[in-house]
């Protein structure tokens, strides 16, 4: 029987993910190899995730977000300046954060919780806190390390507007590799009102 890593996740536009990734090398101070930086091709805003679901649930997966999908329009989040988990004096997640119409996103969230409780995936303990991972800091740095990419992080501000319209939700497959993971989309729901071909 197949397993399949899986995520649900908003998927970003290539102006976005090389802003992403100027911001990633402005970050990158002495002592940035403690840091496993995400691929800028790899940055996205997770909804849900899944963890290692069955092959054969895959279809029905799918059905459940297109469920949640339906009645919603498309809307248009902002990218916020960066920060960190679980603060800036001991830094183990650095991501940037995600501004815009949060109402729209937290309603379409609730909703694939609601969709996706039906088939046994129970709802976050947590609650959602929208934001794009750019690296996570490992183990061995120590703590002055921790705390002067805490100073280069609060420092750092996004000047130029930059927008991500979402218009499709991407059901992930991520597959974990020695060079880190390698995503690709299963497939995909569009919202209300989007302009894709």
């Amino acid at each position: 029987m197949e397993q399949i890593r899986s995520f649900i996740a908003i998927e970003l536009n290539e102006v976005v993910k090389q802003r992403l990734h100027e911001i990633q090398e402005i970050l990158k101070i002495p002592g940035s190899e403690c840091v496993k930086w995400v691929e800028p091709e790899n940055i996205h805003l997770t909804l849900k995730f899944l963890g290692i679901v069955l092959a054969e649930n895959i279809q029905a997966i799918a059905e459940a977000i297109r469920r949640a999908a339906e009645g919603v329009n498309s809307f248009t989040l902002e990218i916020k300046n960066p920060g960190a988990f679980p603060n800036l004096t001991r830094v183990q997640t650095i991501w940037v954060g995600v501004a815009g119409d949060l109402k729209a996103l937290h309603n379409l969230q609730s909703k694939l919780e609601n969709s996706l409780k039906k088939l046994g995936y129970p709802p976050e303990n947590r609650n959602f806190t929208p934001h794009l991972t750019l690296g996570r800091v490992r183990d061995e740095a120590s703590l002055s390390f921790r705390q002067n990419l805490g100073k280069i992080i609060s420092s750092t501000i996004i000047e130029s507007k930059l927008t991500i319209q979402v218009e499709t939700l991407s059901l992930m497959r991520s597959q974990l590799t020695r060079s880190g993971p390698v995503y690709s989309r299963l497939s995909s729901v569009e919202l209300k009102g989007s302009c894709q071909a």
